[in-house]
């Protein structure tokens, strides 16, 4: 080995670089971040060649003095810091003082600024050679911009690992989209080669926020999202969770920001994945864009260099904040809130003389909003078996045309329909049935218009909902086992059995640690007794090491109880009769989550009048 000898400025700043300095899209992170720290309510970036070529970021935040320009340039020189303990509570984006050193020893970077709006400008620029700044006077207004070019000039063996200028600029784009939805208070601008491509204006109401959601998100995901605003356990959280529905194939609609900082962390998708376990189809993504506001003095945002990710003080309540504020969210939508926002968006789009919406793609509904969860009392098993069999004491299937109703029947039901509608003055949000089609779905008329309900999925949640309030009034019941069963563990995973004590008999596993590295199952959940519990112990002191908290027990007699709910649901072709089909219909408004099946698939959809016109070319 050669002689130990201290590396030269240049070339440590150039290692620096390469923990904040990927590729383009870095620069701009760190460029936009500055400025927002700055104080800035106006962002201009305009950027050449996927911004290898030239980037280029300008703010009107406070500006830099001329005695600061040079530590501005130099590494680890900050403003935001100055002792130890003020990491315990950042509150700015950046705070390393390292960006500008990083990007200046990679590229071409000029830095022209004004500290005051009557005061002149000054212009520092580095080369990334001997990391000399010179400072020259340069008109310019209040704040700042920086320019940065030929990125990785004198690097260029990490030149040769960046992509082609769409694919850079994709990356690019993605972050002065993540930064927009951060900061609804400040305007972006985003030119690339001469174009502009966003153009955002300061929200500052929810429609304006909405507004900006869309253009970004996409109209789809706000016809398809819910808004969430809760507080607890000295945390806020609030944005948008998209449908069940609205699900993606990948994981490229998820944005989540912790006190305006956008991040990716483990115990985050874990607990919003929970939220979304009962209705959302094995493989399929979630959509969201979601804030949450905590102390931070609670959270470690110091954990990576480019501050993607952070550690919290107590990860437990914040999974299970996150994870009940998302599920009740989810529960709580009804069919009457997405009525409501589609005759909104159908009166919006007569004002402006544009189509209300895109027609809804297969397997997808319009929008549904929150509305206040309806008391319902837990059932006992009898009762749920009683009603079971309610729904199955049905005619058996006519060897005739299968949609047909017979004529007493469709008079009896639109007597009922204008009864009822005279006594109450209005509809219920899913109407009244009229008939029945190929003995799989019902066709149902309310206000709007149609109303088409897949019997079986509709029946399935409402089985599968109350036989969960019926569990959850008893108690997930253990039993003894007749021979205790010795589990071999790990140090770490029998002291994390020790810890979690109670938690273990809550859900129904009674556990004892008898060595080091051994555990006994004394106890387990009644109905999973023939299951493979030493698996199940395993996976639930995995969860608790990772996340603090586990719901595999839970997760798995939700499963039994969908599997029993399916096989205790009406069948496809089965005949059912106007009263039970109105029966059902009014189940579904009761029910929670009554969009979706265990399953994930939507349980009905609906076509206004003046849709069923346009298929008919009425009024044309």
């Amino acid at each position: 080995m050669p002689k130990i000898h201290a590396l030269s400025p240049r070339l440590a700043n150039q290692i620096a670089a390469g923990e904040v300095v990927e590729r383009p899209a870095s620069v701009i992170k760190e460029l936009i971040e500055n400025s927002l720290d700055a104080g800035a309510d106006r962002i201009d970036i305009d950027v050449e060649s996927g911004g290898v070529k030239r980037m280029k970021v300008r703010d009107n935040g406070c500006g830099i003095g001329e005695n600061d320009l040079p530590l501005a340039l130099a590494r680890h020189a900050t403003s935001k810091i100055e002792t130890l303990d003020d990491l315990e509570g950042v509150e700015t984006l950046g705070f390393r003082g390292e960006a500008l050193a990083s990007i200046s020893s990679v590229a071409r970077l000029t830095v022209t600024t004004n500290d005051s709006e009557n005061g002149a400008g000054w212009k520092a620029a580095s080369a990334g050679r001997d990391m000399t700044v010179e400072i020259t006077p340069s008109a310019h207004p209040q704040g700042t911009t920086i320019e940065v070019k030929d990125l990785f000039f004198n690097t260029p063996a990490r030149r040769k690992f960046l992509r082609t200028e769409k694919t850079e600029f994709s990356h690019l784009d993605e972050v002065v989209k993540r930064q927009a939805l951060a900061r609804f208070d400040i305007g972006f601008q985003l030119t690339h080669n001469g174009r502009v491509i966003h153009s955002l204006r300061r929200a500052k109401s929810l429609p304006e926020q909405e507004r900006r959601v869309a253009a970004i998100c996409s109209p789809q995901f706000m016809e398809n999202a819910v808004h969430i605003s809760t507080e607890g356990a000295g945390m806020k959280l609030n944005g948008w969770v998209a449908l069940p529905t609205f699900s993606r194939s990948q994981a490229d609609l998820q944005y989540f920001f912790v006190n305006g900082r956008v991040i990716r962390d483990r115990l985050v998708v874990h607990a919003i994945k929970q939220a979304y376990r009962d209705v959302l189809y094995g493989g399929r993504h979630s959509a969201f864009v979601l804030y949450l506001e905590v102390d931070p003095k609670v959270v470690d945002v110091n954990v990576h260099p480019t501050k993607h990710e952070v550690r919290f003080r107590d990860g437990r309540t914040v999974h299970n904040f996150l994870f009940s504020s998302l599920h009740r969210a989810l529960a709580e939508v009804r069919p009457e809130q997405h009525l409501q926002a589609a005759e909104a968006r159908e009166e919006r789009a007569n004002e402006s003389g544009s189509p209300a919406v895109e027609p809804l793609h297969r397997g997808e509904f319009g929008p549904q909003g929150v509305m206040p969860l309806q008391e319902n009392k837990p059932q006992s098993a009898g009762q749920v078996g009683a009603q079971v069999s309610a729904y199955q004491q049905l005619h058996p299937a006519q060897e005739s045309t299968p949609w047909q109703v017979s004529e007493s029947a469709a008079n009896n039901a639109g007597q009922a329909l204008a009864a009822e509608s005279a006594e109450n003055g209005e509809v219920p949000p899913l109407g009244y049935a009229m008939a029945q089609l190929k003995g799989i779905y019902i066709l149902a008329e309310n206000q709007q218009g149609l109303v088409v309900v897949d019997m079986h999925a509709a029946h399935e949640r409402i089985i599968y909902e109350r036989m969960k309030q019926s569990w959850s009034g008893d108690g997930i019941r253990s039993q003894p086992l007749l021979v205790p069963q010795a589990v071999a563990v790990s140090a770490k995973e029998a002291e994390c059995c020790d810890q979690n004590q109670q938690l273990l008999l809550k859900i129904g596993l009674g556990v004892e640690r008898v060595s080091d590295e051994s555990l006994v199952l004394r106890e387990v959940p009644i109905m999973l007794s023939g299951g493979d519990v030493e698996q199940l112990l395993r996976d639930v002191l995995a969860d608790l090491l990772q996340y603090g908290s586990s719901d595999r027990v839970e997760s798995y007699i939700n499963e039994l109880l969908g599997t029993m709910a399916c096989h205790g649901s009406v069948r496809a072709n089965r005949r059912l009769t106007i009263p039970e089909m109105n029966a059902l219909l009014r189940d579904m408004e009761r029910t929670e989550r009554s969009g979706q099946c265990n399953h994930g698939r939507p349980t009905w959809s609906t076509m206004s009048l003046s849709e069923l016109d346009k298929l008919f070319l009425r009024g044309r």
